[in-house]
């Protein structure tokens, strides 16, 4: 039987691939090669909690607004806080933050393009 094991890459178009990838890379600290981002399945085993998320949302929903796009992405890290301070060292603020929930804590900033990213520090099963 064939199964689905994970999500294998997610793909966007940018107006500006090469500047995307520097603000990733200098604003979250992402490792960036010329074909794109690798995150190895070790990086999050290592973080009880940890997991991929593939959800639906409601075509009327704000929860990813202010951005105007279809989608949201969320990446999971090890430290919200020191994410938090990193990004404020190049002037990006979150739009949202939310008190700890269940899953962990989350934190919501915008990339240049307008793109809404979840921040969440998975909280430890």
């Amino acid at each position: 039987m064939a199964n689905i094991i994970g999500l294998g890459g997610l793909f966007f178009k940018s107006a500006d691939p090469s500047a995307t990838n520097e603000w990733y890379a200098r604003v979250l600290g992402i490792k960036v090669e010329p074909w794109g981002i690798i995150f190895t399945p070790e990086a999050a085993a290592a973080h009880p909690g940890a997991a991929t998320v593939f959800s639906p949302f409601k075509a009327d929903t704000d929860y990813f607004a202010p951005s105007d796009k279809d989608f949201m992405f969320n990446l999971m890290v090890d430290d919200l806080d020191g994410m938090l301070a990193r990004c404020a060292e190049h002037g990006v603020e979150p739009v949202k933050t939310f008190p700890d929930e269940a899953n962990g804590r989350f934190a919501h900033i915008m990339d240049p393009e307008g793109r809404k990213i979840e921040l969440w520090e998975p909280k430890p099963m």
